[in-house]
């Protein structure tokens, strides 16, 4: 067994269910060992794209997300994909493949210190020159991935590694990876006593539910507590979220470009549940928030800096389950009603235009996901939905996600990045292949992706991807056109996506009208092949209405 060989096996007793890839310098021997284990490989045509796919699949599932890439440029251009996996806390493992051990630090082919460049970015990264070793530096990436707050972690493995011969007589240990960790809980009885003391004595407690609490598997306990204790639950915009159904409790996102209800500010005291401390909660500063609020943050590894009252290392879902059966003090009634109708208030204003007839009638944003949303409430309300795009993204948090923000969306994440929402959708759908796969993506964002329709239709990925068109980077020019009255180098010419999705081997449909949209997303999902439906919108996002 060489230590290609060995590494794939401890990938497939983890339960991996593929590796994106993109072949090259020194990956040779990893290809061929999961060639050999049926450790399916799905290919892309950027290294990015791989890493973002990885990424994706991390994120939706809180699972391990692994891609592979050559040397040099190609591990650099993966970084795109764990950066992402870092703002979110997503445990994604990076491997990249190197030039023989011999010639490191002196100038072989692609010669590149790839651990340093992604250290920063990891929560362990290694080289790994000997095949004996592969095994245990496996197992203690993973582990940090997994562990803890969850997180990307990379080794570069050299070509005379995966090719190397491992001891016969340790083979019994190559599959023995395991994922996760058997920390305690990290709760103490103070402050249990404390936090608790705290939300009973708030008049206007605010529950901020990050992505943590996704990966932490605590939907369910989030709900449980909350309804007891009637505390408003917020989710920043980006983060994964957990409220799969409509909550009682549930008033929409914080830190929208568009707006947001007005909680933030009111809010005595906000619990941050696996969220950080960042624009999207004005940094905790006082003002804009009251000078009397306090702060209880609660998650895995260190706390966020900011001006935190309490901050418990602990297990999000132990943590309020152990709330919801201590609780004994009054439910919030007075406040969360007011917080709902402050949630109602607000998405109002966006909601209530109407769903555009069956016309000749171009249509903006809003019309576009205002369509969709219609369509796909009457076709399968439950699709696993991405969201790639800046204004596009902003109108469909304003009028498909006011009121829940399931597990089954994904956004870009923290990080705000654009143009991963192709690979993100065949991450989707071999995440859940039984399911519909939707992709809404701005015209910008989809061009980064563009080529990986390729990719799909090749290795019988389908999904449907809407993109919308108004020729520009769209939230950039709605702010130039606010500030300067004019356009600044974000302007993009016309360009035929739908064609070049045909040319890539996928179906490609314009659709112009709302009737147009709703046919081509009808039979968009009779077909087993990647579909881009282009739409031309008329310019400008939910901040110019």
């Amino acid at each position: 067994m060489n230590g290609a060989e060995a590494l794939v096996r401890a990938l497939k007793a983890m339960g991996v269910p593929f590796i994106a890839a993109l072949c090259g310098n020194g990956l040779d021997p990893l290809l061929a060992a999961a060639d050999q284990a049926a450790l399916p490989i799905i290919d892309t045509r950027n290294e990015q794209a791989a890493s973002y796919l990885a990424d994706a699949y991390a994120r939706l599932t809180g699972r391990l997300g692994v891609c592979a890439v050559s040397s040099g440029i190609a591990h650099v251009n993966a970084l795109a994909g764990v950066a992402n996996a870092w703002y979110d806390g997503a445990p994604l493992l990076l491997i990249s493949g190197s030039s023989p051990s011999e010639g490191l630090g002196r100038g072989v082919f692609q010669d590149m210190d790839q651990v340093t460049l992604a250290q920063p970015l990891c929560k362990h990264a290694e080289l790994v020159t000997r095949a004996d070793r592969i095994p245990q530096a496996l197992r203690a990436a993973v582990g940090a991935a997994t562990s803890g707050r969850p997180g990307p972690v990379h080794l570069t493995i050299t070509v005379d590694a995966l090719d190397g011969e491992l001891a016969a007589e340790n083979e019994a240990m190559y599959g023995q990876s395991r994922e996760g960790d058997d920390a305690p809980d990290g709760l103490s009885d103070d402050e249990n006593a404390r936090a608790l003391a705290f939300l009973a004595e708030a008049q206007q407690p605010l529950i901020v539910a990050g992505s943590g609490v996704f990966y932490a598997g605590a939907g369910e306990a989030l709900q449980a507590f909350t309804r007891r204790a009637g505390i408003p639950v917020v989710t920043p915009i980006w983060d994964r979220g957990v409220v799969d159904a409509a909550w009682n409790t549930y008033v929409g996102v914080v830190g929208a470009a568009s707006g947001e209800p007005d909680l933030l500010a009111q809010a005595d005291l906000l619990l941050l549940l696996g969220a950080a401390v960042d624009y999207r909660v004005r940094y905790l500063d006082s003002p804009p928030l009251r000078s009397d609020c306090r702060a209880i943050w609660v998650g895995r590894g260190a706390s966020p800096p900011g001006a935190l009252d309490l901050a418990m290392d602990a297990d999000i879902g132990v943590v309020l389950r152990r709330w919801t059966e201590a609780w004994t003090s009054a439910p919030h009634a007075a406040w969360l009603e007011r917080a709902r109708d402050a949630h109602r208030r607000f998405y109002q204003r966006w909601q209530q235009a109407e769903v555009p007839a069956d016309g000749d009638g171009s249509m903006d944003g809003g019309a576009l996901v205002r369509v969709l949303a219609a369509e796909m409430a009457a076709i399968d309300p439950e699709p696993v939905f991405l969201v790639d795009g800046g204004n596009i993204g902003q109108w469909a948090h304003m009028l498909w996600a006011g009121g829940r923000y399931p597990r089954h969306w994904l956004t870009c994440g923290a990080s705000g990045v654009v143009g991963w929402g192709v690979p993100g959708a065949m991450a989707a759908r071999l995440a859940y292949p039984e399911r519909r796969v939707l992709v809404l993506s701005g015209d910008g964002s989809v061009g980064f992706g563009l080529a990986e329709f390729e990719s799909a239709a090749r290795q019988g990925i389908p999904f449907v991807a809407v993109v919308a068109d108004d020729s520009a980077w769209g939230i950039v020019a709605s702010g130039h056109d606010r500030r300067y009255a004019k356009r600044l180098s974000c302007e993009l010419g016309p360009a035929d996506y739908a064609g070049a999705a045909a040319a890539l081997g996928a179906t490609g449909v314009h659709a112009r009208t709302a009737r147009e949209l709703r046919e081509a997303v009808r039979e968009a999902w009779a077909r087993s092949c990647p579909t881009l439906i282009q739409v031309p919108i008329e310019p400008g996002g939910p901040t110019d209405g």
